[in-house]
Order: C-alpha cells, then sequence, then structure tokens
C-alpha cells in the first residue's frame, strides 16, 4: 500500500521542492499540496492521509496549532526554518523536524523514520497473524503470535510470556528469533525478544511491557530506540 502524503508550505520554492522529493520516492503517493493550515484541515478532514510535511510559520493557523486540533495525526516529519520551535514539534510526537534549507538526502532520512512509525502503526492496529508451535510439557502448543509479550532464553530453555501463562520449552532463542516475524518483534538483548506493540515505554536501559522491566543489551540501544521510538 502506497503512503498517502499531505504536504503543506505557504512558500512556493519549499512547495515546490517538497512536491520533487515526494515524487522521487517509489512507496508515497502525493494526495494533495497547499499553503495554509486551514485547507489543509480541509483535506484531512475528507482524504485520509498518512504522512504530513508540514511548515511552521504560516498566516492564520500555523503547523503547530494545526497539529494540536485535529484527532487521529497522521505521522508528522515537520519542515521550517526556524529551529526554535523543535521542543513543541517534538511534544506532538512528530517523527523528524527539518530545517530549511534540506538535501534529499536528509529528507529520506527523516522518511525512513516516517515508514518505521507507520509499520508500528499498523502493528499495532492489525497485531500479527499465525501461531509459534512448540513442545510444553510433553504436548504441542500453539501460541498466537498476537498473544506473545516477551521471550526469554533461560539455559537451554526459553521462557514465553502471554498475559495470560508463561511457556517453557526447550528451544533456541537465535532460532526462534528467525522464525518471529521481524516487523512485530525485535531481539533488545542476548537473552530477550520482545513484541514491540507491548512496549510502552524505555526508562535506562530497560523496557517497560505492562509492569515487567525488559532490560536492554548497551550495544543494542540505539538500534532499539530507532526501531521503537522514531
Amino acid at each position: 500500500m502506497p503512503i498517502r502524503c499531505l504536504i503543506v508550505d505557504d512558500e512556493h520554492f519549499a512547495l515546490a521542492l517538497l512536491e520533487k522529493y515526494v515524487q522521487q520516492q517509489p512507496d508515497l503517493e502525493l494526495v494533495a499540496s497547499c499553503r495554509s493550515a486551514v485547507r489543509a484541515i480541509e483535506i484531512l478532514q475528507s482524504q485520509a492521509v498518512d504522512l504530513l510535511l508540514l511548515d511552521i510559520q504560516m498566516p492564520v493557523l500555523s503547523g503547530i496549532s494545526l497539529l494540536r486540533n485535529i484527532s487521529n495525526k497522521p505521522v508528522t516529519i515537520f519542515t521550517t526554518a526556524y529551529p526554535q520551535h523543535a521542543h513543541e514539534a517534538f511534544d506532538l510526537d512528530a517523527v523528524d523536524y527539518l530545517l530549511k534549507p534540506f538535501s534529499l538526502e536528509r529528507f529520506e532520512h527523516a522518511l525512513q523514520k516516517a515508514r518505521a512509525q507507520l509499520q508500528l502503526r499498523h502493528s499495532a492496529t492489525t497485531g500479527p497473524e499465525g501461531f509459534l508451535s512448540v513442545k510444553a510439557e510433553r504436548q504441542w502448543v500453539k501460541i498466537p503470535l498476537s498473544d506473545i509479550l516477551y521471550i526469554e532464553g533461560w539455559k537451554e530453555y526459553v521462557k514465553i510470556f502471554t498475559a495470560a501463562e508463561k511457556i517453557v520449552t526447550l528451544e533456541s532463542l537465535n532460532k526462534l528469533e528467525q522464525e518471529l516475524p521481524a516487523a512485530y518483534f525485535l531481539r533488545v538483548h542476548k537473552s530477550y525478544i520482545v513484541a514491540r506493540e507491548k512496549v510502552s515505554r524505555l526508562e535506562g536501559d530497560a523496557l517497560l511491557i505492562g509492569a515487567q522491566r525488559i532490560p536492554v543489551a548497551r550495544a543494542r540501544k540505539r538500534a532499539v530506540v530507532e526501531l521503537l521510538f522514531p
């Protein structure tokens, strides 16, 4: 499915450049481009938009005000010449903040973050399909992938945790990492795999899944943050 994109910028040159950048991305579909936040709201109310490329300083209504006043916010990348609004932008969960003038390479870097965020949103909505089949206590058990919270490696065994139970099986964590869909599961430590959409926050060197703290390896922390909190 293409990523449906809306560009909002009151500067003609900036609008044209963003249109050019968007057209160079095969997975982006330009729904519309407009020069006012008021017009953008009308478009957002009438059409599905996945990605919003949004200027900040515009007449009548700023980009910040637009994002504060809409529900079902698209994934948003701010594009602006003013660095002082970055804190407000990230408070509104913008995935990136591009300072004009920016290159195609910098735009594509921001776009990678947006793609990751859209994938996480899709995962949280649909959840993984299928089952993980393991042998536990002399019987085969089918565990729905959508029920798995996290998996812990424990000597030659693994412990698979769901909200309802803990299943212990003679398996390799490395083998399970290869079998589980990477869009939904992430190895965060030599002893732990987590279900991405079940993670609520990162505190220090630990991820929270409900009340459970899952350690994150130092060597993996940067990649974990980029993938889970783009």
